[in-house]
């Protein structure tokens, strides 16, 4: 029993790092920039009046309305759970020579991607399949539903307080530039300061934007009140009507887009082999 369970796992590994899939895998950090690439053009709109959807949802739609776009949004869930399988494996199969001290955070931060990208393939697949929800409705919906249950405003705070740190952790990893360790960056001193820009940029706007959907979540699980959480839209648009909402709003659409571009640069400087 024991050899045909190592058989399998060796298959699987073999399988993980074949040329095709790595190909596929390396398709979705091209999908997910293209994703937050609209969504910081939306965020950008938003803060000049524009209405539509700041999240992937609305993301979703602007690019199912292209030519062949429904091919589009097929493509990028067949991506996305490429990706998403790549980095399970990565826990299951990687890592092996990191040193101990550091072998289970990145095992653990392998887990948390592989977990986004293969919801980010179930998004995809939900838009292509007619499912036209309403984000922000959903995420009020989802939290109403938490708070009913025993224990649900505990467990809300502590979805929060996740989100909010996770923010954290975006934005500091932007300003030390630790996501520069992933990447086999160019050789040309030019192309290597632009990638790193773009990831300082992309980093800390998306850490800013999480850490706002972290602190609504805290907000509405405080107040009682389910319709304050509704997302990053919702984050977006509340930011946008506070004092100098409109320039940070920019900021975090243009950052957004930069961390969009970042990710189709990653899809090419990812280390994967």
């Amino acid at each position: 029993m024991k050899k045909e369970l190592n058989d399998v796992a060796n298959a699987a590994e073999d399988a993980s790092n074949s040329r095709a899939f790595v190909i596929a895998a390396r398709a979705g950090f091209a999908v997910s920039g293209l994703l937050h690439v609209l969504v910081g053009i939306i965020a950008v709109r938003l803060a000049f009046g524009d209405s539509k959807d700041a999240e992937q949802s609305g993301a979703m739609a602007q690019l199912a309305a292209q030519p062949a776009g429904y091919a589009l949004v097929w493509i990028g869930s067949i991506a996305c759970l490429a990706l998403g399988l790549w980095q399970i494996s990565e826990v299951l199969f990687g890592y092996r020579r990191a040193p101990a001290r550091t072998k289970l955070g990145k095992k653990l931060s392998a887990a948390g991607q592989g977990i986004v990208f293969l919801a980010l393939a179930l998004g995809f697949g939900s838009f292509a399949l007619g499912n036209r929800t309403d984000s922000s409705e959903s995420t009020s919906d989802a939290t109403a539903g938490i708070m009913s249950m025993p224990f649900g405003p505990a467990l809300l705070l502590l979805i929060g307080a996740g989100i909010a740190v996770t923010g954290i952790v975006f934005a500091a990893r932007g300003i030390l530039k630790s996501f520069a360790k992933q990447l086999s960056l160019p050789a040309s001193k030019a192309l290597r300061q632009a990638t790193v820009v773009l990831g300082v940029l992309g980093y800390v706007a998306k850490g800013v934007a999480l850490f706002l959907v972290g602190l609504l979540v805290i907000v509405a699980t405080v107040q009682a009140d389910p319709e304050e959480s509704t997302g990053l839209d919702g984050a977006l648009k509340a930011l946008r009507s506070q004092p100098f909402g409109v320039y940070a709003l920019v900021f975090i659409g243009v950052g957004l887009g930069c961390y969009g571009l970042f990710q189709i640069a990653k899809s090419r400087l990812a280390k994967m082999d």
